[in-house]
This record gives structure tokens, sequence and C-alpha cells, in this order.
């Protein structure tokens, strides 16, 4: 690590990075051949990689779609208060509500955006009662149904682009 916390890589770090985001359960075998090491150095330089914490995890994509989850809705909400307390609480409630897979506290005229996938408007209707409605110091919430999705990564290319 650098002076900053930053994890410091090089080229070919980044090269299986690459590879690990496209499968993360690839043996250190393929995994080296695919970014030419032997599959003892790729696996030394994986555990490497974990252990600085530059991967943090492996896990399996699913499509919600298939799984009966077909809509996602963006949800925006405002507090009455950015407190301390009231953002803690806020976010203590968030992380419980099961039909909510991604939450962030943002800038400008919304607080939170979350992410939530229901089996349908219905659906919907309940979760808004039963989890959204429910969390604390909610002044307003914004609901955005997710029409098509255009692409869904979970690192941007431009990690790679001047890497590896």
């Amino acid at each position: 690590m650098d002076d900053s916390g930053l994890t410091i890589i090089d080229s070919t770090d980044y090269r299986i990075l690459r590879e690990l985001t496209r499968d993360g359960r690839a043996s250190d075998v393929a995994l080296g051949e695919r970014v030419h090491l032997s599959s003892t150095a790729a696996a030394r330089r994986r555990k490497i990689l974990e252990e600085r914490g530059a991967v943090t995890g492996y896990t399996a994509n699913l499509d919600m779609g298939r799984l009966g989850f077909g809509i996602t809705v963006m949800v925006a909400i405002e507090l009455m208060t950015q407190a301390e307390q009231a953002l803690l609480e806020f976010e203590a409630a968030a992380v419980k509500c099961p039909s909510m897979s991604y939450c962030a506290f943002v800038s400008g005229d919304t607080d939170f955006i979350m992410i939530v996938h229901v089996r349908s408007f219905e659906d919907y209707d309940r979760v808004y009662r039963s989890e959204l409605s429910t969390l604390p110091h909610v002044a307003k919430i914004r609901s955005s149904f997710v029409m098509r999705e255009v692409t869904h990564r979970t690192v941007p290319p431009i990690l790679f682009q001047t890497k590896g």
C-alpha cells in the first residue's frame, strides 16, 4: 500500500483482476494460463490481492427476472433531517429491508438511493407500505421503475483500459 492507503498493483495484477471480474470461479491453472503465469504465481498474486483488499469477495450474478423478481425500482428517499442520529437510525433500518439490494447516502436533493426488487406492481405496493414507509425520519419517497436495463456492470471497463 502507498501512503494514501491505496493498494499498489502492477499490470499483471490488473490482468488478474480483469479475469476475475469475468470469471471469479477460475481455477489457478486457468487464471495463470489467461494472464501468462504459472498456476502457483497466479494463486500467490490472487491471495495477495485478496489480503490487500483489492478483491473483497466472490459472488454469483443472479437473473432476478428469471427468479421471479422482474421489476427493479430505483427509490430516492429524502429525510426530514440530516442529523447524525437520524442518518444512523435510517441506515440501520434500511439494511433490514429484505427487498432492497443497494442503498447509498448521496449528495444533492435526495439523501438516499435504494434499489428494490419486486415481483409485480402490487408487490411494490406491499414493499412500499411495509418496508419503505416504515423507515425512520422519511420525508419523501420517489420511485422510478426500470423500464429496460441497458447494462449492469460490477466494475467499469475504464479500470482496465489503461492498466495491464
